[in-house]
């Protein structure tokens, strides 16, 4: 689907991100940009927990995988931007600042938290991945088959 179909494809993309990221990659990012913008937090940062379901080979039937925690948070910039942010795990600082770049992402600042919080959390999301990669590749074996000729 491309973004031009789904007016919502980049919201989505930064909510993920920030829902996905590690708490402290946030909270280093978020320091350098030496930002404090006011705002009013409509829904203080709770703890939860929410059922992860799988499917087998992603066609089967569906069940239960186990749980997982989630934090959540809303906030309300000064100008009535409303910003809301979900994390996997228990870090309250975290939802709390995905909600405000939630917020921000919808007003005149995304160009900055753009640059100087997304782009830096997707460069690392992608060298972990590559990293990943890289330490599943070193233990990759290869059998080959050996033909015999018929006697």
């Amino acid at each position: 689907m491309n973004m031009m179909s789904d007016p919502y494809a980049s919201r989505k993309s930064w909510l993920g991100l920030m829902a996905k990221a590690a708490s402290a990659d946030v909270a280093r990012y978020w320091a350098t940009m030496d930002m404090a913008p006011e705002y009013t937090v409509l829904r203080s940062p709770e703890i939860g927990g929410v059922m992860v379901r799988g499917r087998a080979g992603a066609i089967g039937a569906a069940f239960n995988l186990g749980e997982m925690s989630v934090t959540r948070a809303s906030v309300k910039l000064p100008d009535g931007t409303v910003g809301h942010g979900y994390v996997q795990g228990r870090s309250k600082d975290h939802a709390l600042k995905a909600a405000l770049v939630d917020a921000l992402m919808q007003t005149d600042a995304a160009d900055t938290v753009e640059a100087g919080l997304l782009t830096p959390l997707r460069d690392a999301v992608t060298a972990h991945k590559s990293e990943r990669a890289a330490k599943a590749a070193a233990t990759k074996v290869e059998f080959f088959t050996i033909v015999r000729g018929e006697d």
